[in-house]
């Protein structure tokens, strides 16, 4: 990456939809010139242009989950497990008697205490020692998030392999399910 990658870079994290004519303008280059950076960091891996929605807006709650795992196979285990679950925005691998955390996302504060302690949750899987959850309160610089948005409610059961409609949280209506669901009762 050179500098030139680093200014158009530096315009689409201003506005994704800045247009290839005003990056060319801005940086003094040629719109073909753009294009073909811009092609190469996508090729690459080094670059991926998405749409990234606002938590504030929708009314979102995130939470940040630190768990202590048992080992690797269990860390595994719980990234394949979740891996297409709409809720779970990143998951991450550290050092530190807490060894694996999440940033997930909910519609309000009773999903948020479902998905943390129900079937759904990462607290209910295998090689678990220490689970704790940290509801965030407030949000620096950005508050939009790389949050999966599902068109097409199709599935009867959520990815993770839960049925939401056979959930005593979800039927007193203390849960609006997974997104992914056609039982769920969400914004997203």
């Amino acid at each position: 990456m050179d500098r030139v990658d680093r200014e158009i870079i530096s315009l689409l994290q201003e506005n994704g939809r800045v247009s290839l004519s005003k990056i060319a303008k801005a940086i003094n280059f040629s719109v073909m010139g753009v294009k073909k950076r811009l092609e190469k960091l996508e090729k690459s891996g080094m670059l991926k242009i998405r749409s990234l929605l606002n938590t504030d807006q929708l009314g979102l709650k995130l939470a940040i989950l630190a768990v202590e795992m048992e080992n690797a196979e269990a860390i595994e285990k719980a990234v394949e497990k979740f891996r297409e679950c709409p809720r779970v925005l990143r998951f991450f691998v550290t050092t530190g008697s807490y060894n694996f955390f999440a940033l997930v996302v909910a519609e309000d504060y009773h999903t948020l205490e479902s998905i943390s302690i129900e079937k759904c949750s990462l607290r209910s899987q295998e090689g678990i020692r220490r689970f704790e959850i940290y509801p965030v309160q407030d949000i620096y610089y950005s508050k939009y998030f790389d949050i999966n948005v599902i068109p097409k409610k199709a599935l009867d059961i959520a990815p993770c392999g839960v049925h939401c409609a056979s959930c005593s949280r979800y039927q007193s209506e203390r849960c609006v399910g997974c997104p992914a669901t056609i039982h769920y009762r969400g914004v997203l």
